[in-house]
């Protein structure tokens, strides 16, 4: 058994996966950091980091406080990275800048009407839209989430926030007792094959009282918390769908495409009209929470809080979750604020514990948006197929409004739901028009994404085996078809006997689909250097 292995061709070059402290090309390299100390930090330069930010600031300045607030952020500027639907409830918005008509928000589409619908192969069946219902739009605006974000960021500096876009937070850091420190930004200057440049620098560390992370969707450091406090125990494990269109990821055949579903739904007789004659000016993808209620993990442990979508807020049927993460980051500054600035830090830990941040949301109207509409995607996904949910959506929610004394079940991870692919059967995809529908080289192309390509690709591999020998082999290589920027790809051996993964890490979008579906559960999305992304401009 050990020849197959021997043969595997090094993917992985990542310290995370092979430290340096083993690696002979290390030796004598200064590893010391830089370290700076601020009161909170804040992971994400999101709606929900942002809106924590400004919240603290605001109370510091209105009670003559000292508060340094520090939000690190990947993205090369504020909102670079930010990509949603986005029809935006404003109502969070409005509690924590009621004035934002007057500051030039750009919230400039005010919602007019709504359609709601089910398509067939040729047809569409018209759903009626009853007031109350989840997924009428009535008072909300239509934006560019990105321009909001960035907008976001602009009142955030006017109230002393310190924004640093570019550095990506590649690691927490503890203390002693255990409690989180505040995290390290990401180093520079690694070479593809994982070893040290000239330019080679450390990343920096900064410290905080508390760390709020603000990641996002399927957030990388979140991932090791979940590990480190046991944070999901008791909740059910997260599920997600990719936003190109709505296509849940618990889909079960290995061969389908979210991209080329996307592109042929856009041949459809009721879409395309819209489409006719547009030209398309941008692309991009991103994965969402679809867990809802059942999957809010546990949020607070000693030093940090999880707000927004990282522990995910998302509101499935009316798919939205941007007032939901302002308001969990509002929330937790309004829980930090207090213990921050008392005479005597009451903490047990060296890193603040502020479990009064989950109480008060318990207490907020977001978790009483989240508990009504918690049963509406299990009733479709799981239990009564596409026309039992929406009787049951129909019966429990228009009627009832969620108040059923049960709760429905998800079906587990996502990365557990696709059939080995001899089960399955290939599917026949459209060749694009150009018009309307496109191949995706030059749909990535439009995302703007750019890396350092001389540096250890940031989509790791526990082992660099399993996916010829399990992915491949079993599943038919879903992560050539999952991804939306077509990351992976199976190329021959040059030995032309037998094929090997190709990873364009380049290509990275950071929409975390592979590190979610990978049925084998093998891929680590880490971040690249600060600065690599996409460069989506007002997604």
């Amino acid at each position: 058994s050990m020849l197959p292995l021997m043969s595997t061709p090094r993917i992985t070059t990542h310290y995370t996966i092979h430290p340096r402290d083993k690696d002979p090309r290390w030796e004598g390299v200064e590893m010391e950091r830089f370290a700076d100390e601020a009161d909170v930090v804040i992971v994400g330069g999101g709606p929900a980091g942002l809106a924590a930010a400004i919240r603290l600031k605001q109370l510091a300045n209105k009670h003559e406080k000292e508060l340094r607030v520090c939000v690190v952020e990947k993205a090369p500027q504020i909102g670079a990275h930010t990509l949603s639907g986005a029809c935006l409830e404003p109502s969070a918005l409005t509690e924590l800048i009621p004035d934002w008509k007057e500051r030039g928000a750009p919230l400039n589409t005010p919602v007019t009407e709504d359609v709601f619908s089910i398509l067939t192969e040729k047809y569409r069946i018209p759903v009626p839209m009853m007031p109350g219902l989840p997924m009428q739009n009535h008072g909300n605006y239509i934006v560019r989430m990105g321009n909001l974000v960035r907008w976001l960021g602009e009142q955030a500096e006017e109230v002393g926030v310190e924004l640093y876009p570019g550095y990506a937070a590649a690691e927490v850091l503890f203390h002693e007792d255990g409690s989180v420190k505040g995290i390290a930004t990401n180093d520079v200057g690694i070479a593809k094959d994982g070893s040290p440049k000239d330019i080679f620098e450390r990343g920096m560390e900064l410290h905080a009282k508390v760390t709020l992370f603000g990641e996002g969707c399927h957030g990388h450091l979140a991932k090791q918390l979940y590990k480190k406090f046991n944070l999901r125990e008791n909740c059910e494990p997260q599920t997600y769908a990719i936003g190109l269109k709505e296509v849940g990821l618990d889909y079960t055949n290995p061969y389908l495409s979210p991209f080329r579903e996307f592109q042929r739904w856009k041949h459809h007789p009721f879409v395309a009209p819209t489409l006719e004659g547009g030209q398309r000016i941008a692309y991009g993808a991103r994965a969402l929470n679809e867990g809802g209620f059942q999957s809010i993990p546990k949020l607070t442990f000693p030093g940090g809080l999880l707000i927004g979508c990282s522990p995910g807020f998302m509101n499935v049927p009316k798919i939205k979750g941007t007032h939901t993460a302002m308001k969990s980051g509002m929330l937790a500054a309004e829980a930090i604020f207090p213990k921050l600035t008392a005479e005597t830090l009451d903490s047990e830990t060296a890193g603040l514990h502020v479990p009064e941040y989950a109480e008060n949301l318990k207490n907020s109207w977001v978790w009483k948006e989240l508990y009504a509409v918690r049963n509406i995607r299990p009733s479709f996904h799981n239990y009564f197929g596409l026309y039992g949910g929406m009787i049951y959506t129909g019966i429990f929610y228009w009627i009832f409004r969620g108040k059923e004394p049960w709760t429905l079940k998800h079906c587990g991870t996502d990365a557990n739901q696709l059939k080995p692919a001899k089960e399955c059967t290939p599917i026949e995809y459209p060749k694009p028009d150009g018009k309307i529908s496109f191949d995706l080289l030059s749909s990535v192309a439009l995302s703007g994404t750019n890396h350092e390509g001389d540096q250890p690709p940031h989509l790791t591999l526990k082992d660099d085996s399993i996916p010829v020998a399990r992915n491949l082999g079993i599943y038919d290589g879903p992560e050539q078809r999952f991804c939306p920027a077509g990351v992976y790809e199976y190329v021959p051996l040059d030995t032309g006997d037998g094929m090997r993964l190709q990873i364009n890490a380049q290509n990275c979008v950071h929409c975390k689909t592979c590190d979610i579906k990978d049925p084998s559960q093998n891929i680590n999305w880490v971040v690249p250097e600060g600065g690599g992304g996409p460069a989506y401009n007002g997604m």
